[in-house]
């Protein structure tokens, strides 16, 4: 009765596994699907196939605003701002003292960056779960075949013991 289950467990799973339905075949048939049929995917190449120009977009944004570059760069031109408008321009100053233009770009940038940089970050997120399903049904599939090479190793043994057995016997003879 268990190797019936165990038959019925793995068909469920190869079905899981290759997303057809599976008619009553045998273990054997169910492993030789699992072999034939490969499970893994390209990530990048599939999310690059469905991407927008949005998701482009969002990519570059996150990209360029989590660099080195952009901080240091980003930084100069802030220094720039406050040396320009507190010593250069002086009582000519485009922002006087306490930069309120500034804190009013420095907000807008923010507001604009943040949901960019989380519309990257949610489509990582689901590069990585697509990644992940991929890893386990790959790792599934390999259980399952080593399962079944194990089983097929341990037939193998007990057919060459049997055959040990009777060589000897007719050795004794």
């Amino acid at each position: 009765m268990e190797k019936k289950d165990n038959v019925v467990n793995k068909r469920a799973l190869v079905k899981k596994l290759i997303k057809q339905d599976i008619p009553g075949e045998s273990e054997d048939e169910l492993i030789e699907m699992l072999i034939d049929k490969p499970l893994s995917i390209d990530v990048e190449k599939h999310e690059d196939e469905n991407i927008t120009r949005g998701d482009r977009i969002a990519d570059k944004v996150a990209e360029v605003a989590g660099s080195w570059p952009f901080i240091i760069g980003f930084t100069l031109f802030l220094v720039f701002w406050v040396v320009l408008n507190a010593v250069i321009l002086g009582t000519h100053a485009i922002d006087e003292y306490p930069f309120i233009l500034l804190n009013l770009l420095l907000s807008c940038l923010a507001a604009l960056q943040a949901p960019v940089i989380m519309m990257s970050q949610n489509r990582q997120a689901k590069k990585d779960s697509l990644r992940n399903q991929n890893d386990y049904q790959v790792d599934l599939k390999s259980e399952l075949i080593l399962e079944d090479l194990h089983d097929d190793i341990k037939t193998l043994i007990k057919n060459q013991n049997k055959i040990l057995k009777l060589l000897e016997d007719d050795i004794d003879e």
